[in-house]
């Protein structure tokens, strides 16, 4: 009985060492990545994962946003596309 449970450390410890090397990483890679996207407000400068810069516009509420990026060129994108925030701007009102 215990040379099987022996045989099953060494499939314990790889699911262990992936857990905290690949599994646990990637989920808090998610949860930034949703509070990054919930936090996006007017004035803010983002790129998009295909690569554009442009700057929050206009957030709407069915998870599309806005983005100015040229001179009056605006193009609506989904807000899990953005990959990373540039630079936060507070908008005058």
């Amino acid at each position: 009985m215990s040379d099987g449970i022996v045989q099953f450390i060494p499939l314990i410890l790889i699911f262990i060492i992936f857990y905290f090397f690949l599994i646990r990483p990637q989920q808090k890679r998610v949860k930034d990545h949703k509070a990054m996207v919930e936090s996006l407000k007017r004035g803010d400068e983002i790129i998009t994962s295909g690569g554009i810069i442009g700057i929050i516009d206009r957030v709407m509420e069915d998870d599309r946003i806005e983005v100015n990026i040229g001179d009056n060129v605006k193009v609506q994108i989904i807000k899990s596309t953005i990959t990373s925030l540039l630079k936060k701007e507070e908008v005058k009102k």
